[in-house]
């Protein structure tokens, strides 16, 4: 099936051929001619099965042009300035300047943000605490509102978000058509969906249980203290991957792995919370171009679509089954293959179990030789604490 069997005007569609995709996915194929018949959907689909462009192609082809001064037409939520962002880019690159997409969130300029949607925004993309700091101002109101999309819900209601989500929802008009996706749909998400939509119509793409694609082979391999950087590097010239994210808990963690890893000359990117906005983008969009490797804290685990990602490696085993399940998410992308590796101490083999019983997987324990790399000096003249269950020990 092609996009104009789904009823997609023949723009939309060769838009979206000249971003290569000529075939709809699963959940585009349910939730497109829903949308474009005016229903409100849930969509309930696994991470990387392409719910941005189930909601971002029915909107825009319903949408048409021409926002006046001051006036919002679509708002799409976003849990993470990184997603909002990775959505706009998207909505942009298929409206062309047929649209004007506005993106706003905390730690960037809200006066250049209020500039921007004074001139007046079809689609505005944007995280609850930064929506709701407009609203107060006075600067971005919703009564010409006609789609609202919640993105990625299940994570707006891990990261506290949920409260603002209603607040921001009860503030747009009752006749509007509604979007909400997510990975998984706890009991909250749904009463707000049941509170705030007309009628609904659910969609859920692949069995319940399953939240990780079948795509993706899940790996681990045992180690302790300084031994996790041996491992490290052992997958890494084992595996070979040709992009991978390295997901580690503290962001002094991703500093010592970066620093270690540009050592060995990997052409390595660093991300977290501790940079400036414009750092974390400038590595964003350097990672998407042509870096091996990032770094990152779990900021980059929610919703980021970057293709031709192959590993997702663990440096620490992530205590919730669910941040596991959205870090190998940005692996096997739209139906591609991928690995996911996870270095664990002893101490942690009952998590990998939790993992394996919540996600509905098969963690596979591996054997890496480290022997060959264990004479590599982790620090460069430099000591640091240690950390607890089984992470790295002081070491000079």
């Amino acid at each position: 099936m092609n996009f104009e069997e789904l009823s997609v005007k023949p723009e939309i569609a060769a838009a979206l051929k000249r971003l290569n995709i000529t075939e709809p996915t699963d959940v585009q194929r349910e939730a497109i001619p829903l949308m474009l018949s005016g229903a409100d959907v849930i969509v309930r689909a696994k991470t990387g099965t392409g719910k941005t462009l189930a909601f971002l192609v029915p909107i825009m082809q319903m949408l048409g042009s021409g926002a006046r001064a001051g006036e919002s037409r679509v708002l799409i939520l976003a849990p993470t300035r990184e997603l909002a962002l990775q959505t706009a880019e998207t909505a942009m690159k298929l409206a062309g300047r047929s649209l004007n997409v506005v993106t706003v969130y905390g730690g960037a300029s809200i006066n250049a943000q209020i500039e921007k949607l004074d001139n007046g925004a079809d689609i505005v993309v944007g995280t609850p605490g930064r929506i709701m700091d407009l609203m107060d101002r006075g600067a971005l109101s919703f009564g010409a509102v006609r789609f609202m999309v919640i993105d990625e819900a299940d994570i707006m209601l891990d990261m506290g978000f949920i409260d603002d989500v209603e607040y921001i929802l009860a503030s747009t008009p009752n006749a509007k058509q509604t979007m909400l996706c997510s990975a998984t749909m706890p009991r909250r998400v749904l009463d707000v969906a049941k509170k705030y939509m007309n009628g609904a119509k659910y969609i859920s793409v692949g069995e319940e249980e399953d939240i990780t694609v079948g795509t993706i082979r899940h790996m681990f391999s045992i180690a302790h203290g300084i031994m996790k950087f041996h491992m490290l590097l052992s997958y890494i010239n084992t595996y070979k991957p040709k992009k991978a994210i390295i997901f580690a808990r503290t962001q002094r963690e991703t500093d010592l792995i970066h620093d270690f890893l540009v050592r060995q000359k990997f052409d390595a990117i660093l991300m977290h919370g501790g940079l400036t906005q414009a750092t974390r983008e400038r590595a964003l969009h350097r990672f998407k171009q042509n870096a091996q490797l990032l770094i990152a804290t779990n900021i980059a685990s929610r919703g980021l679509d970057i293709n031709g990602i192959t590993d997702i490696i663990n440096f620490d085993v992530p205590d919730d089954p669910y941040v596991y399940v959205h870090r190998v998410g940005r692996s096997a992308r739209m139906g591609k293959d991928g690995r996911a590796f996870t270095i664990v101490s002893k101490e942690q083999i009952g998590t990998i179990e939790d993992i394996e019983i919540d996600a509905n997987i098969r963690i596979e324990k591996i054997f890496l030789d480290t022997k060959e790399y264990e004479h590599i000096q982790v620090m460069a003249k430099r000591s640091y604490g240690g950390f607890r269950n089984g992470h790295m020990r002081r070491h000079g």
